[in-house]
């Protein structure tokens, strides 16, 4: 039997269908839906690349939703995420050589050598940027790259604010890894080699958050002090009668990254006004105590925004601890707190222009929502999506009242993902 028959088969058994629940949730028609999606993966890696003698792998690597900690991640704050049920997914199998052909469903075909990693300005925003960060990031840790061909497929959706490009580089290093390396890379330095990939290669200077909970899953809580501590957490929302969900408003992001990018100058500008690199180094009262000076050297927008990421570190230890006494209400206190705090002082909901559609959908939501559930701004901001934890009776007025305004498919209910990284099956499987 060759190893794309042995795939299918593996796929028909219950095994799979057990991690397809771990890793997708037990809604209504999802492991048939998931089936359906890997089956037709591996056929057309077949239809592709033919290698019926390699062995095949299924690896997956999932969105993130970010419940609490705004923009603090790349001046070392603190952050609450969570992995979700979204992800980037692709069957794979090993070459013998350096080349790297990739196909992702809907994007121009990837084929590039592992030998050759230099970095090129003109491939900057592009997916073979990030296929070569990768690759030198792994290389710069002392890991083994290879050659590989894959089909990729993807449901977490550019610009949807559940991080496409993070998962797309948690897939990659875990490809590399899960080929060449035994699958032994810390989930903690898979997200830091596919950070580097994104600031150094693709060119847009990210913070840590998305990666690491992509590469780590479950609900976490993470420290980003110089080295992150990631502690996880347990609260399942489904099971407290509320659903995550996440409104897309189709604001583009494009011509966007000078805008997330002043966010991280505009607080390490004030960082360096203490002679620090990051916020994290300088003592929240010394801030206080130097309101004005900083005012005058820097402007109002860089003192607010540093007021954002002082008060939102204080409320990220705050629902940490909400979570671990299962209190709900203040759960939900702290989320709406930090939307507000980054409407009004990290000013990130509103794009340049006069387009409003982040502020429009919050807005419809707290008319919704209030003294029922939580709402806030979602992920960089500015464009995109805002976050919302609606009760499960409300769920289709919710989504009908969003989408009627952003239009179908605008919004996506969610569960939490155990899981980062994941190599789902191999050919190879007994």
């Amino acid at each position: 039997m060759d190893s794309y028959a042995q795939m299918l088969a593996q796929l028909k058994r219950p095994r799979a269908m057990e991690r397809f629940a771990r890793l997708y949730g037990h809604r209504e028609g999802e492991l048939a839906r998931q089936f359906t999606r890997y089956t037709q993966l591996v056929k057309i890696h077949e239809d592709l690349f033919h290698a019926s003698s390699k062995p095949v792998y299924l690896i997956s690597a999932p969105g993130r939703t970010e419940i609490i900690g705004n923009h603090t991640d790349h001046n070392n704050g603190r952050v609450l995420a969570a992995a979700v049920n979204l992800d980037c997914i692709a069957c794979v199998t090993p070459r013998d050589d350096d080349l790297v052909r990739i196909h992702s469903q809907g994007f121009p075909v990837i084929e590039l050598s592992v030998s050759d990693l230099e970095k090129k300005a003109e491939e900057e925003g592009t997916s073979a940027a990030l296929v070569k960060g990768v690759a030198q990031g792994m290389i710069n840790h002392g890991y083994k790259v290879g050659g590989f061909d894959a089909a990729i497929t993807s449901d977490v959706l550019g610009g949807s604010g559940l991080s496409s490009s993070a998962a797309y580089e948690v897939l990659i290093c875990a490809i590399e890894d899960i080929l060449y390396n035994g699958f032994t890379v810390s989930s903690t330095l898979r997200a830091q080699i596919s950070q580097y990939a994104e600031n150094v290669y693709f060119g847009k200077p990210s913070g840590l958050m998305d990666q690491m909970a992509s590469s780590t899953g479950g609900l976490v809580t993470i420290d980003f002090k110089a080295d992150p501590e990631v502690q996880p957490l347990s609260f399942a929302f489904n099971e407290a009668g509320y659903s995550l969900v996440v409104v897309n408003t189709r604001g583009s992001h494009d011509n966007l990254t000078p805008e997330y990018a002043a966010v991280r100058e505009e607080m390490q500008n004030v960082a360096a006004f203490f002679g620090k690199p990051v916020l994290r180094q300088v003592r929240p009262e010394q801030f206080s105590q130097n309101i004005g000076p900083i005012r005058e050297k820097l402007g109002e927008r860089a003192v607010l925004r540093a007021m954002h990421y002082f008060d939102e570190n204080e409320r990220v230890k705050q629902m940490v601890h909400a979570i671990r006494m299962n209190d709900l209400c203040a759960m939900f206190e702290n989320i709406i707190a930090s939307g507000e705090s980054s409407w009004m002082l990290l000013q990130n909901v509103h794009m340049p222009g006069g387009h409003q559609p982040l502020s429009l959908a919050l807005a419809m939501a707290a008319s919704m929502l209030r003294g029922k559930g939580a709402w806030r701004v979602h992920g960089g901001g500015f464009a995109g999506t805002t976050l919302n934890f609606v009760p499960n009776d409300l769920v289709d007025e919710f989504v009908g009242r969003m989408e009627a305004v952003f239009g179908e498919h605008a919004c996506f209910v969610l569960d939490v993902r155990p899981d980062g990284a994941a190599l789902v099956l191999s050919s190879q499987e007994q």
